[in-house]
């Protein structure tokens, strides 16, 4: 007689899988050739800005985690790592200079972030947690739409940090699995 399968047992990838997916993608990214799918020059300063929006969502997400982390410190250890990620997001996208991976939270959160920030987090864990998913969420949908319009190396990073996003929202939302 087969032993029925255990009430924790979940369909779909683990939280360690991910994770060490998520980082091999960026690289596969960053290793593609230089063609850009298009003429030379052509549409570049539209992807410039799309470029620039994107490292701007990335950093002001870094401040979003950083005002969780300060608000729910227990949350801390979870959320870190996927912080770290959307720090090297925001570089990889040429920004960064507001969000360092070794910065502390809260003296990101004293420097970076508005006070509303810190105070629009939730009173307990799983709210916490659904707001950044939720961000998380609406910023991957984002980054996917305006892939179209994007010359090829860029629509490849976007694509990336979206699929990362992706992640991240599963991650947030599961718990710890």
């Amino acid at each position: 007689m087969p032993f029925p399968p255990s009430p924790r047992a979940r369909s779909g990838p683990r939280r360690r899988s991910l994770l060490a997916v998520a980082p091999a993608a960026l690289a596969l990214t960053g290793c593609t050739g230089g063609d850009s799918g298009g003429p030379a020059g052509d549409g570049q300063p539209a992807a410039d800005r799309a470029r620039a929006r994107a490292a701007r969502d990335s950093e002001a997400l870094v401040e979003r985690y950083d005002a969780v982390i300060a608000a729910r410190p227990g949350l801390a250890g979870r959320l870190r790592p996927l912080r770290e990620e959307v720090v090297r997001h925001a570089r990889a996208l040429g920004g960064g200079r507001k969000a360092s991976p070794s910065a502390s939270p809260s003296a990101s959160v004293s420097s970076s972030a508005s006070p509303s920030a810190s105070a629009a987090v939730p009173d307990n864990d799983r709210d916490a947690l659904a707001g950044l998913a939720s961000a998380e969420k609406e910023l991957a949908d984002r980054r996917a739409k305006a892939l179209g319009g994007v010359p090829g190396e860029l629509a490849r990073l976007l694509a990336s940090v979206a699929a990362a996003g992706a992640a991240h929202v599963y991650l947030l939302t599961e718990g710890d699995a």
